[in-house]
């Protein structure tokens, strides 16, 4: 069973080899990389070539102009070959080396068509640091409906899947993840499996986490939610609610 895994990428020279080592570092063997950097202007593409150097032969890396993450990761869901289709951002890294593997066992156990896992939110500078525990918890089309969604980063999906519903709505700027993910899910017709590991750890600041995009996140999700018919407000709320505990477990790690 082969696993695709993206990175899009731009102007992430401090973070980017990270990311990228960390999907290198695999033990499981059937993985196809895929790097979409939107040309950076920075010295990404250099940190990249280095990071992959040697491994070409499981890396398809493209640099050029873009319009913002989802068109990037658009392009590598269209270059995608495997069977999943996963993402690791270019500010986070894969939990361990044995990541890929326990997820790929567990796909070929179920077959389900889409997967998720927990998450850790890191201090961007001591990323041994945890600021957020996310503890994804059991799948309910009810709690779907009531604004709960898996950690983006820690889903892995059909190809075909995405194929079927559709790819990433570019006129989002933030929302894209969470407009796919409610798309996908609300339905109920998907089978769902949970993976109770870790599957990410996630710096802090990225586009949706930043306080300074927080307002533009609102906006974006109630755009979102009366898209698909729903009280968008409340929605929204109740999303906001179901991240409460993640922060007070966090602190008793």
């Amino acid at each position: 069973m082969k696993v695709s895994i993206i990175t899009s990428c731009y102007n992430r020279e401090k973070t980017i080899r990270g990311a990228v080592e960390s999907v290198l570092a695999q033990d499981y063997s059937d993985i196809e990389y895929i790097i979409v950097d939107g040309a950076s202007k920075d010295h990404s593409v250099e940190v990249i070539r280095e990071a992959i150097a040697g491994h070409e032969d499981k890396v398809k890396f493209i640099s050029e102009p873009d319009h913002g993450m989802y068109e990037a990761i658009n392009k590598g869901i269209r270059m995608a070959t495997g069977d999943y289709i996963g993402l690791v951002h270019s500010d986070d890294f894969l939990y361990s080396s044995h990541t890929i593997s326990e997820i790929a066992k567990r796909l070929k156990e179920t077959r389900a068509d889409f997967l998720y896992g927990d998450g850790l939110f890191v201090n961007p500078e001591n990323t041994d640091k945890v600021v957020r525990k996310w503890i994804g918890g059991t799948y309910r089309l009810w709690k779907v409906r009531h604004g709960w969604l898996p950690l983006h980063p820690t889903c892995y999906i059909r190809r075909e899947v995405m194929e079927k519903r559709g790819l990433y709505n570019e006129s989002y700027k933030i929302a894209a993840d969470s407009d796919l993910l409610f798309r996908y899910l609300m339905g109920g017709d998907l089978s769902v499996t949970y993976l109770r590991e870790y599957i990410v750890r996630m710096r802090m600041g990225g586009l949706s986490t930043d306080s300074a995009r927080r307002k533009q996140m609102w906006k974006e999700d109630i755009r979102m939610y009366h898209s698909h018919g729903m009280n968008a407000t409340i929605t929204k709320i109740e999303k906001m609610l179901w991240k409460v505990p993640q922060f007070v477990k966090a602190r008793f790690m």
